[in-house]
């Protein structure tokens, strides 16, 4: 079993920034790819980066291409999220799985709870 726990979500203006962190433990193999998503209201579930946990490979939507950086550590994943709009407001969570580069959740058998983030105009 893998559990996945995500922090940092928070109510900033637009233009500011803001860190996720998800903490990982259990079963989680080198050949896992640890991912962000986001669900707007309204909205389907969106991929939003992937890393590798060796941080040697990144994957990024264009939605955030720039904006966003993913990077991993020793039993964490973080997502560092600058120049946020609004339409960033969703709630971001973290996923987990053995297949590179995918950006389908369906792919992902992992997830944690999720993390509000709210950006105000």
């Amino acid at each position: 079993q893998v559990q996945l726990v995500e922090s940092g979500g928070g109510r900033v203006q637009a233009g500011g920034s803001l860190r996720l962190s998800c903490a990982t433990s259990g079963r989680i193999f080198n050949n896992y790819v640890l991912g962000w998503f986001r669900r707007a209201p309204g909205k389907e579930r969106e991929f939003i980066a992937s890393v590798t946990l060796s941080g040697s490979n990144t994957d990024y939507a264009d939605s955030v291409k720039g904006r966003f950086t993913i990077s991993s550590a020793k039993d964490f994943v973080f997502l560092q999220m600058n120049s946020l709009k609004p339409e960033d407001t969703a709630v971001y969570f973290c996923a987990a799985t053995n297949v590179w580069f995918a950006r389908d959740s369906r792919h992902y058998g992992y997830w944690g709870r999720g993390t509000q983030v709210t950006v105000s105009f």
